[in-house]
């Protein structure tokens, strides 16, 4: 057994310390998130719905306009872009720099 454990801890002390970062981050990440789902689970629904949407509502409208929507989405994005300014257009519009 202890060959086993000898193997596993230099198997283990080989990853780089980037890795163990990486691991660790993603694990504060997961217990940060079940947290705020316990306080999100005791908030108000109506409140919790006006926040929901105006999160999608800022993910939707930068996608239009940086054009950097998931490609499902790009028919919607397609139809709805002309009325909103994008990235693109806007630095047309400008023109030359001002001295």
């Amino acid at each position: 057994m202890d060959l086993l454990a000898a193997t596993a801890l230099d198997q283990a002390s080989r990853i780089p310390p980037a890795t163990w970062v990486k691991i660790g981050l993603v694990l504060v990440a997961v217990i940060v998130a079940f947290v705020v789902l316990k306080r999100v689970a005791r908030m108000n629904k109506l409140i919790l719905g006006v926040l929901c949407f105006v999160m999608v509502v800022a993910v939707f409208f930068s996608w239009v306009y940086n054009r950097n929507e998931p490609r499902f989405m790009t028919p919607v994005v397609e139809k709805i872009a002309p009325f909103f300014p994008s990235a693109g257009t806007y630095d047309s519009k400008q023109g030359a720099p001002r001295p």
